[in-house]
């Protein structure tokens, strides 16, 4: 129930209005209380149209959430896949994701991504 209304929130908190940043925008770093020394950030990432990330793995696990437009997305060992607005998936700490981009090249594309795992030393 707890995890449904922090993701709720946070669905919420990112549909106030598009990223301002091209590549992202940190909406909330807070410490886990049932995981000592764990923590969630959650990310608003943008896409221009056509635009894409290079291939990379993070050391934490991911929820991400498409807001709006259609992200390609493909972590290695799964297929190649379109996600929509409203569609989701995880990525376990340290699987390499090798396809993150826009699938449209006319219409921009935002996803929100929540992260667990150890809190990051430094942000932007």
């Amino acid at each position: 129930m707890r995890t449904t209304l922090l993701l709720t929130a946070l669905l919420m908190l990112a549909a106030v209005g598009p990223a301002k940043a091209t590549q992202d925008d940190t909406l909330l770093t807070a410490a886990l209380t049932q995981a000592p020394g764990r923590a969630l950030e959650a990310l608003q990432v943008s896409y221009a149209p056509g635009e894409a990330s290079k291939p990379h793995s993070h050391d934490r696990d991911a929820y991400v959430y498409v807001l709006n437009g259609e992200v390609r997305s493909q972590v290695e060992g799964q297929a190649l896949r379109v996600y929509a607005a409203g569609e989701n998936w995880f990525e376990p700490a340290g699987a390499r994701h090798l396809v993150s981009a826009n699938a449209s090249n006319t219409v921009p594309a935002t996803i929100l991504v929540v992260f667990v795992g150890k809190p990051r030393a430094s942000h932007k």
